[in-house]
């Protein structure tokens, strides 16, 4: 035990405020790298292009994350340890040898809390502001070390390489798609970002996996018009119709040989004296523009700006009609439903006052997702009947239920082989059980 006429190794003050500096220095090593590897390289991104030198500084600190996060643990592994090993001299040479137990106990507390915890709670909770309050101190330290990272990332490497392992050759496990999908709807559930916010930024993103025929019209709900009916017919047809192109038929309902709009037609109309006997359709049809089924959405949205026009009739491979496609139902898979007077809130999807839902099976699911706010998948099927059938491994019988995804799906009709009408309804407690 040092007795009373010895000096102390360092006066006591001197050693509280290396201490001190030893701490704080590892708090800071600590809470940057936590800051960093959380602050968010898009908001930086954003911040250097207004002009701010502290976000380029992070951004370039964040290109090198390897060498960042060894400077880093390399300074708070060394202040750590030299602070360990100076409080346990001067307690030493206090309290004799159980000083070092008592520094043990000591360093233990100081920097589990003080150099550790309340550090990184504050970096995670502020990474971008305590990033960029950091950020050219760091870069010093990163330089300083550099010579030693160096050394410390070719010993590093080796040894991976001799355990087989490849740094940078990692393989993504989702696209950059999927990722900022991800990070959107995670923002979603922590109250982030609206629900309309979220499903717009998703379809936007969907465009380019998606084709047209999982938005198009299926050919049994099109609305379309005999070529060589009457006048006063089609003027009938067109008058109630809620749509203002209508694809026209001639000899038989598979033979489309132009598309009528209701304003060329009604324009025409007011220039004949409302005499719909002198009114000559083949004045104002346009040729019918017909595309592929498995054209991409993002193609066709291209095509349909660089022709100037809204609409046209989707053709399987052997040159059937399938449906049709427009404008609004690609930009609908972006900002969701648009709706005017005449529509109603989703063709085909009705409440029940019990809760369920009759739907009809050619509606979309990604409609009824967004329309319901549910989360069924589809990415093996377009349609709920096309879903039911799938999970079913077969062609389910009228009266049959089914219970997948969280929820009962009973098919109520049935036309050959084609389901047109289902209810459905809720059962997380039955989905739970399973």
């Amino acid at each position: 035990m040092h007795g009373s006429g010895e000096p102390l190794p360092v006066n006591i003050w001197v050693a509280v405020v290396i201490l001190l500096a030893c701490i704080l220095l590892s708090a800071l090593f600590a809470a940057s790298e936590t800051a960093m590897t959380a602050a968010s390289r898009a908001r930086m991104h954003a911040l250097e292009k207004q002009g701010d030198a502290r976000a380029k500084t992070v951004l370039r600190l964040l290109a090198g994350r390897d060498r960042l996060i060894g400077a880093m643990l390399l300074g708070n592994t060394m202040v750590n340890i030299g602070a360990s090993a100076f409080l346990t001299t001067v307690l030493v040479a206090l309290a004799g040898p159980e000083g070092a137990i008592y520094a043990t106990a000591t360093m233990t507390v100081l920097l589990l809390i003080f150099a550790e915890v309340m550090p990184k709670t504050v970096a995670i909770n502020y990474p971008d502001s305590f990033s960029l309050a950091v950020a050219r101190v760091v870069a010093i330290f990163v330089a300083l070390f550099g010579p030693i990272l160096f050394i410390v990332e070719g010993i590093v490497r080796g040894v991976l390489y001799l355990a087989g392992l490849r740094p940078g050759a990692a393989v993504h496990l989702l696209t950059a798609q999927e990722e900022l999908k991800s990070a959107v709807d995670l923002m979603h559930r922590e109250g982030g970002v609206d629900k309309s916010d979220r499903d717009m930024f998703g379809g936007l993103l969907d465009l380019k996996e998606l084709v047209v025929s999982d938005v198009m019209v299926h050919r049994t709900k099109m609305a379309t018009i005999d070529a060589d009916a009457p006048p006063a017919d089609i003027l009938n047809e067109v008058v109630s119709s809620p749509y203002t192109r209508i694809p026209l038929w001639r000899d038989n309902p598979d033979n489309f040989v132009g598309v009528l709009h209701a304003r060329d037609f009604l324009r025409v109309l007011a220039e004949s004296g409302c005499d719909i006997a002198k009114v000559k359709l083949d004045a104002i049809v346009t040729e019918p523009w017909f595309v592929p089924e498995t054209t991409g959405l993002e193609e066709q949205l291209q095509a349909f700006r660089k022709r100037k026009t809204h609409f046209a009739l989707v053709v399987d491979e052997y040159g059937d009609v399938q449906g049709l496609v427009t404008l609004e139902d690609i930009l609908e898979e972006i900002v969701g439903d648009i709706r005017d007077e005449h529509d109603v809130a989703l063709i085909g999807v009705r409440r029940q006052p019990d809760g369920s839902v009759l739907a009809d099976g050619s509606a979309p699911i990604r409609d009824i997702n967004r329309f319901l706010g549910w989360e069924l998948p589809d990415e093996e099927a377009t349609t709920i009947a096309g879903l039911v059938i799938h999970e079913a491994r077969a062609i389910p019988d009228q009266g049959q239920q089914f219970q997948f995804h969280g929820f009962r799906f009973e098919v109520l009709r049935k036309q050959k082989n084609r389901i047109t009408l289902l209810r459905i309804t809720s059962a997380p407690e039955a989905e739970g059980r399973k």
